[in-house]
């Protein structure tokens, strides 16, 4: 039952006690520095399980030269939860920390700031970590991030929904850890999602009684110049998922009010900055997320060849039809 205590046994963890799991595919502009960066933290992982979609680069070269602990699967293999479960189960540690191939840690202290609340907070099982924007990065990316990943670090429990809504299991794991106990407590991470295992799973663990703690001072760069095509895509699929896993996400809100708190905060900084050659590309940006949003919240009333042409998962809706 939803707000019911954790069933799990809890305690104090040794954040020392640490698995570091990375999902890979063709991730060798990152992964050099990704490894280089986990090398010099001043928390060190009792290992770091990486786990391959078959890549074609020279991402198992670089995995061995560090030498990593490598599991290969097959591109088709690859599920954003079952995948993330299967490595779950395989590590050691009492925490789980997930990142992405293209995170890179901030500084020497981004790992022990993650995994430091862990050490005196029993109820909480799971923590997640500032997003910067890269150098590169658009100004759409930039300020999607400085948005969504503020400079203040808070806890997050079931009943703040009444308040923040979808915002309260906001998460991702690009840069999140996890207490293995709890993960385990609700089947890890649930898999032939479309993608946001991540929040799913912070959805269950709050259920659950747990707490989620953002946690500001632990920061990666991360960031993605979608095209304009890619935003509507991306947001499609979040539609997607909001609809198959209703019951879920019902439960926390609507997302509508946060995406047009984004396009506020948005168009001010342009106007502050006074960029106005801006406005037209994040005006169009904002619109086609919006638009993505809504058509993939009704993926179901639309013609089944068209659906998987609009998201950026498109294998993903031929598994489905195999299934």
């Amino acid at each position: 039952m939803a707000g019911d205590e954790p069933t799990s046994s809890r305690g104090v963890v040794d954040p020392m006690n640490l698995s570091i799991i990375i999902p890979v595919c063709n991730g060798e502009k990152y992964l050099r520095s990704l490894f280089e960066s986990l090398a010099s933290q001043t928390l060190q992982a009792e290992e770091i399980l990486v786990v391959d979609s078959s890549s074609t680069d020279g991402s198992v070269a670089i995995c061995n030269d560090f030498g990593v602990d490598l599991t290969i699967i097959a591109r088709e293999d690859f599920d954003h939860g079952g995948t993330r479960t299967m490595m779950a189960q395989k590590a050691r540690g009492e925490l789980l920390l997930f990142m992405t191939q293209d995170a890179i840690p901030k500084d020497d202290k981004a790992v022990e700031n993650l995994v430091a609340p862990f050490a005196d907070q029993e109820q909480l099982a799971m923590t997640y970590g500032r997003q910067l924007p890269r150098q590169d990065a658009s100004f759409a990316a930039a300020h999607l991030r400085h948005f969504n990943y503020l400079d203040q670090s808070m806890v997050r429990r079931y009943q703040d929904r009444k308040t923040a809504g979808l915002g309260t299991i906001f998460t991702s794991n690009s840069f999140a850890a996890f207490r293995a106990s709890a993960l385990a407590e609700i089947g890890y991470f649930k898999d032939s999602l479309i993608f946001g295992e991540d929040t799913f799973a912070a959805g269950r663990l709050l259920q659950k009684g747990y707490i989620a703690q953002y946690v500001s001072e632990a920061v990666v760069y991360h960031s993605h110049n979608y095209k304009i095509s890619q935003e509507f895509k991306r947001y499609f699929d979040i539609g997607v998922l909001h609809t198959v896993e209703a019951s879920l996400f019902k439960d926390f809100g609507r997302a509508e009010r946060k995406g047009g708190a984004y396009f506020k905060s948005g168009f001010a900084e342009i106007m502050q900055r006074r960029r106005f050659g801006l406005i037209a590309d994040f005006s169009v940006r904002t619109a086609m997320k919006y638009l993505g949003y809504k058509a993939g919240k009704n993926f179901e009333k639309l013609p089944a060849a068209v659906v998987p042409e609009l998201s950026l998962h498109k294998s993903w809706w031929s598994k489905q039809r195999q299934a």
